[in-house]
């Protein structure tokens, strides 16, 4: 039977079994949330037509036209057609939008270094010790926010992280300072091993906790809620330890990608970083 013949409680049961097959992909939650959310959304818009590629293409320049970033609209492509992929549908993929590669980061999304500073001091001063501890680890390693229960206390110890993820494993070296912060603070909250970031009933701390409590804090920081949120401060990260050792290969193994072409995505700066730099080149009398 073909997709475009069924019902919309037939793509449900497909998606369930679609989210099982990216779990065995190691794909994170986060990912595959996004997935079911982008698939769903398309099938909303289709309703009762039938599936094929026109309708697709159709969907991605409604998407276009609804105002969605071009970025945006590509990444739902990629989790549909990793569906239609998974359905037995591969004729109905689309291509994904042919974009540049940007220059330039929006403004209102740069996390400058005395803003995350503005942020780590004022999770210190409200009292949220875990929050700032939590900023200060994610910024300091450049892990992603799925990777933070790699650390542990056995970890802080070793002064070393080792993080599976997709199939890989990479290590991740903890600086000295961050690891006595990690170790007294676990000690503080009598966590003799394991996991160091957990909730008041000992479980992991999610995503969405993360996410929602770095939003609460910025305006008590003053500082843009556009700007903040856990991969941005793996950006951060990034952009200074480049600024520092000039070695985008380096770079590229201690975030754990795979292709320099994703870190190049990382260093892209604001305008007026660029602006700064080509005024320091002092080519003009």
């Amino acid at each position: 039977m073909r997709m475009g013949e069924i019902t919309m409680q037939d793509t449900i049961g497909h998606l369930s079994d679609f989210a099982a097959y990216l779990r065995t992909e190691e794909r994170s939650e986060g990912t595959i949330e996004k997935y079911m959310r982008d698939v769903r959304k398309f099938f909303c818009w289709l309703g009762n037509e039938i599936l094929g590629k026109t309708q697709v293409s159709a969907w991605r320049a409604q998407l276009l036209a609804d105002g969605y970033a071009p970025e945006t609209v590509n990444s739902m492509i990629v989790a549909l057609n990793r569906f239609l992929d998974f359905i037995g549908r591969s004729d109905c993929r689309v291509h994904t939008l042919r974009i540049q590669r940007k220059l330039f980061r929006r403004p209102d999304r740069e996390l400058t270094r005395p803003e995350y500073e503005r942020l780590v001091q004022t999770a210190e001063r409200k009292g949220q010790q875990r929050l700032s501890l939590l900023l200060e680890a994610i910024t300091a390693t450049g892990i992603r926010v799925s990777e933070v229960k790699y650390l542990t206390v056995e970890a802080a110890r070793a002064r070393r992280a080792e993080i599976a993820l997709k199939g890989k494993i990479r290590v991740i070296l903890l600086p000295n300072k961050l690891c006595r912060k990690l170790l007294k603070y676990a000690k503080k909250q009598k966590t003799v091993s394991g996991e160091i970031f957990l909730t008041r009933n000992g479980k992991s701390l999610s995503r969405r906790q993360i996410w929602s409590e770095m939003k609460n804090l910025c305006k008590f920081a003053g500082v843009e809620a556009s700007k903040v949120f856990p991969h941005n401060l793996r950006h951060l990260f990034a952009t200074i330890f480049y600024r520092a050792c000039k070695d985008i290969a380096k770079l590229a193994d201690v975030l754990g990608h795979s292709s320099i072409e994703t870190t190049r995505i990382y260093l892209v700066t604001s305008g007026t970083e660029h602006a700064r730099q080509l005024a320091h080149l002092r080519l003009i009398s």
